[in-house]
């Protein structure tokens, strides 16, 4: 959960720097806040809380946006829904709700989904090859904890997100999910910063230019290139190491299907306001979907700062994990070769 630390002396010493490096048009001017070197400023912390669903549910099918009526009862239900109560027969109950930051609106558009392509606000079918890798995936994962270890290894089969590796909400790409739902975005001359609170994932995005690294070259969160469209960031990013948290979160969305090295992301930043960004995604992976699909959420300005997640520290899920499955062995006589 986010941890309210001091942030790094140094980080902000380079966003004070560089803050203090832009201007605002002056009183009139209908162009967009710009730079001092001249590119659109999109910098400061944009928080991207939504309760508007991925995918559009089936009491909305056919149905792109909602009534301010409709939005009205839609938060009503989400509240409802997000509040601690005791089990009762067939139902766990829950707890600890106040740990969740997911949001309480429908921000922006009134949409239905954060999809916008495809036409039906779903996330198109995984390919065949995406289906034996998902249930691939699922195998693994059943074999931590029991007597052989999964192929790869026991901490090479757990989810980058339970590894502490990559965010499970900050990708690439972003998208709302139970908490940390926050950016910020630091210019300076050739380059854009995109600092996610969600595992204190930075990266950095060249915008001189230069080309994608060699294929063989790769990175957690890929290779991201950028350019300007008019008023509009475009980076674009190739070069994955391997599954992404995108595609291992797969519980939220149903078809994410464990996306791989192959994907490929066209991201759009757009200043809508001087308190909005539009942040549109379109995501490609011929070897997880059959076809591209688009998203977009809307972002708020922030007045709040980016603090650190530690993720690890308390994090005792691995080796619990690890020793339970220690202890099963010895329950049933077996010897552990296991590290």
């Amino acid at each position: 959960m986010r941890h309210r630390r001091l942030v790094s002396m140094s980080f902000l010493a380079v966003v004070t720097t560089v803050m203090s490096l832009t201007s605002t048009p002056a009183a009139g001017q209908s162009t967009s806040p710009r730079t001092q070197w001249g590119e659109p400023d999109l910098q400061g912390v944009w928080d991207y809380r939504t309760i508007t669903p991925m995918e559009r549910p089936a009491k909305f099918a056919g149905k792109a946006s909602l009534t301010e009526a409709e939005a009205v009862e839609l938060e009503k239900l989400d509240a409802d829904e997000n509040v601690d109560r005791p089990p009762r027969s067939g139902d766990p109950g829950t707890y600890n709700q106040f740990w969740m930051d997911r949001g309480t609106k429908v921000v922006g558009t009134r949409r239905t989904s954060l999809i916008v392509d495809q036409p039906d606000g779903k996330i198109p079918a995984l390919t065949a090859e995406a289906k034996k890798r998902q249930a691939a995936i699922a195998e693994a994962q059943r074999g931590v904890g029991v007597d052989e270890p999964p192929v790869g290894g026991w901490a090479d089969d757990l989810s980058v997100t339970v590894r502490c590796i990559l965010g499970f909400n900050s990708g690439p790409p972003m998208h709302p999910a139970a908490y940390n739902n926050n950016v910020e975005i630091v210019q300076s001359p050739g380059y854009v910063t995109i600092h996610n609170e969600m595992n204190h994932s930075v990266r950095v995005v060249p915008t001189d230019g230069r080309p994608h690294l060699p294929s063989h070259m790769r990175l957690w969160v890929g290779d991201p290139r950028g350019r300007w469209d008019g008023n509009t960031l475009v980076v674009d990013t190739t070069n994955f190491l391997r599954e992404t948290s995108f595609g291992r979160f797969a519980g939220a969305f149903g078809r994410l299907g464990g996306s791989g090295p192959n994907i490929h992301l066209i991201e759009r930043f757009t200043r809508v306001g001087a308190d909005a960004l539009m942040y549109e995604v379109t995501v490609e992976d011929a070897t997880t979907w059959v076809k591209p699909w688009t998203y977009t959420i809307p972002m708020r300005k922030s007045d709040e700062m980016i603090y650190e997640y530690a993720c690890h520290e308390g994090n005792y899920s691995m080796e619990a994990i690890l020793a339970s499955s220690r202890a099963r062995e010895k329950a049933s006589g077996g010897a552990s070769t296991k590290k």
